[in-house]
């Protein structure tokens, strides 16, 4: 008698944050996703919106393709192409393959690209389909050939692929459960996830509170929302030997000798309230920021300009970095005294579990997810709480033994979410969802 071994399910994935120019914590879940897929051995088609012609001789995609990922749109449109974006039909939209030959160097956009077998693009199509959504109502159809068993769509997304079930991933309703610190329109959010969750074939999210959070703002059938939490694709120390140097010659940083923040700067990663905490503390170690600025930045780096016309004491302890390559972030990482990631709100908190898996001790959350994902591995606070941050910095900054300690317990705990974790609980849900 021999096993049986199921058969390779095809599997669609969008491109939506894949193709910005310096990634996301959904790019990397993007990543991720792929490479679980390609674990499972289940092939990959990639879904794209890059700004290409859709007439354009096919030998030549490829080129342009690679040209143009991760390029913003032009700001200055002619009037053809505003009369294009305010046009937008209801019937379905064909997307375009994109041969891979190799006519482009192998290297180039690999990094926003992960492995796959097809690849398929329709120009704009992320913005067409929104569009399209509050224009009809309803989602978009894109057709391609031979479509996939499965399309899973990494973001909440108005379009469907004709042939294939649809399942959407709902990352967090933050949003709708911390509305002042999120820029959407909570309107068109509100209506687009709960037709998201309606027309799904399943719907996956990353934390069981994100799950509660579904079931419960979304009335979504418990069975139809699985969590599969998700992975980190945290680098492993490029030459340790070497990284002291590295930081002392990259950033004029000492090993283990500083604090590190590092995410998009914006309301609901509580930036302002650790610069606060971190500038009462009134510690010698200096504190790295490493982030570009979103939504509200500048309420959150408040504190680090003039105030009555100088300086605060301490700012200058601070350092900003406005953008790094993944692989400079890590050695950031690897570097640090401790991390501090006390956010407002998350549905996972990725920048947790990759500091969980570096071994550095962190500073955490009670609210979110966070609790769930970092277990006895960090010290959590209030992060509405100035006066329980401050005295965690201190604690973290004197005392060796604690610290030793956290990072002992951080890769344990990190190992819950390793990229196998990940994939079987992946294979186990398209298993259900191909059975329907």
């Amino acid at each position: 008698m021999t096993d049986t071994v199921s058969p390779p399910i095809r599997i669609g994935l969008d491109g939506y944050n894949l193709a910005m120019p310096q990634g996301t914590g959904v790019a990397t879940y993007g990543r991720n996703l792929a490479a679980a897929i390609s674990k499972l051995g289940h092939p990959v088609d990639l879904v794209f919106g890059v700004n290409i012609p859709q007439r354009v001789d096919d030998d030549l995609r490829e080129s342009l393709f690679f040209g143009q990922l991760g390029a913003d749109l032009p700001k200055q449109l002619t009037m053809r192409r505003r009369m294009r974006r305010w046009r937008v039909h209801p019937f379905a939209h064909d997307l375009i393959q994109i041969p891979v030959t190799g006519r482009t160097v192998s290297s180039e956009g690999s990094e926003q690209l992960p492995t796959f077998d097809r690849l398929f693009n329709r120009a704009e199509l992320y913005d067409i389909c929104a569009r399209h959504f509050r224009r009809y109502g309803k989602f978009m159809t894109l057709r391609m050939p031979n479509p996939p068993a499965i399309m899973h769509w990494t973001y909440p997304l108005p379009i469907r692929l004709a042939g294939a079930r649809n399942i959407y991933t709902l990352h967090d309703l933050v949003p709708l459960r911390l509305p002042r610190a999120s820029l959407e329109d909570k309107r068109y959010y509100d209506t687009l996830v709960r037709t998201c969750v309606d027309q799904a074939d399943h719907i996956v999210t990353v934390s069981e509170q994100s799950r509660a959070d579904i079931i419960d703002l979304l009335d979504a059938n418990p069975a139809m929302v699985t969590n599969c939490y998700q992975a980190s694709d945290m680098p492993p120390q490029r030459d340790p030997a070497a990284l002291p140097n590295r930081l002392h010659q990259l950033f004029d940083l000492e090993m283990k000798g500083y604090f590190l923040f590092f995410g998009a700067i914006e309301p609901k990663k509580n930036l302002g309230r650790i610069i606060q905490a971190y500038l009462e503390a009134n510690i010698a170690t200096p504190l790295v920021i490493v982030g570009a600025e979103a939504w509200h930045a500048d309420r959150e780096l408040k504190l680090l300009g003039l105030a009555h016309g100088r300086k605060l004491p301490g700012v200058d302890r601070i350092r900003r970095i406005d953008y790094v390559p993944r692989t400079l972030l890590a050695d950031l990482v690897y570097g640090a005294k401790a991390s501090l990631f006390p956010a407002l709100y998350e549905g996972f908190g990725l920048p947790a579990l990759e500091v969980l898996t570096a071994g550095v001790p962190l500073l955490s959350s009670t609210t979110g997810a966070l609790p769930e994902i970092t277990g006895d591995a960090a010290i959590p606070v209030n992060p509405y709480d100035i006066d329980a941050m401050v005295g965690a910095i201190r604690r973290l900054d004197a005392d060796s033994d604690l610290r030793a300690e956290l990072a002992k317990q951080g890769p344990v705990q990190a190992a819950r979410f390793s990229r196998q974790a990940f994939a079987n609980r992946l294979g186990e849900l398209y298993q259900k969802v191909v059975r329907g």
